[in-house]
């Protein structure tokens, strides 16, 4: 069931829930009985996922960022503001039926025509939906952060999207403390140049790969791994990363961050 959170009370009672740890239920349209947890190029190739998501795997290259992020069958996994499931379905067949997906969205971002077929297909999926300002793991709730194309929102602020100023620090703080011992963080997003993080955000909608390492690693995290996969020396940088001379296309980072433990 989708868990529909509109204020801090209600995000508590969905830490709640990651702390208890969500049941997986079967659902009309899921994968077949014994159905275990696939290989990266296997769940790209799931017949359940859709054209639109499909069409974005050439910009995307999923099989080399999942292979980076390295999840196993099993694993729980936040997928941090997961828009509209394009890796929340592809992290629930990684991680198999005995892992969980929780697709960590603003409540904006929750469109029923697409979540509805996808939560069918991958019941190891769980929405959990949440003001910016109100999201929150519980502690040492689960075994790795995914952030795709997102980190950059932490320094995000706009009335019109509804999305505050977020103190960043504490953010992080919460997610060193959600990660277990050993668990990862798995940042994937548009370079930025150097310079302020809030002005890059709200102008061109990226980050600076150094301003994330220095905040991960002021929370405690260790780099643990860097993937050039999805680098690009055509991209000035200086462009939002909707412009389409850019779209799809922009110089883009992957970053991987360890819990001590």
């Amino acid at each position: 069931m989708t868990k529909h959170i509109t204020g801090r009370a209600a995000m508590k009672l969905a830490a709640a829930a990651l702390l208890a740890g969500a049941a997986v239920s079967g659902a009309a349209g899921a994968k077949p009985a014994g159905h275990g947890a696939m290989k990266p190029a296997a769940a790209i190739a799931d017949s359940h996922r859709p054209e639109a998501n499909r069409k974005m795997d050439e910009g995307r290259k999923p099989q080399a960022i999942l292979a980076f992020s390295a999840f196993r069958p099993g694993d729980v996994v936040a997928d941090w503001g997961a828009g509209g499931g394009y890796y929340s379905e592809l992290i629930a067949d990684v991680v198999g039926p005995k892992g969980l997906v929780y697709a960590i969205n603003s409540p904006a971002f929750y469109k029923p025509e697409v979540w509805e077929p996808l939560l069918k297909a991958h019941p190891n999926v769980k929405p959990l939906l949440a003001p910016a300002d109100a999201q929150q793991l519980a502690p040492n709730s689960v075994d790795a952060i995914f952030a795709h194309l997102e980190y950059h929102d932490l320094y995000f602020i706009s009335e019109k999207f509804k999305h505050p100023k977020l103190n960043v620090p504490a953010v992080i703080a919460n997610w060193f403390a959600a990660v277990k011992p050993g668990g990862q963080v798995i940042v994937v997003d548009h370079v930025a140049l150097p310079g302020d993080p809030r002005e890059n955000t709200n102008k061109y909608h990226r980050i600076d790969p150094d301003q994330v390492r220095h905040d991960m690693t002021a929370a405690g995290f260790v780099e643990a791994g860097e993937s050039d996969v999805l680098r690009r020396s055509d991209d000035p940088h200086n462009v939002i990363v909707f412009d389409p001379s850019v779209r799809g296309k922009t110089d883009r980072f992957a970053l991987k961050f360890r819990k001590p433990g």
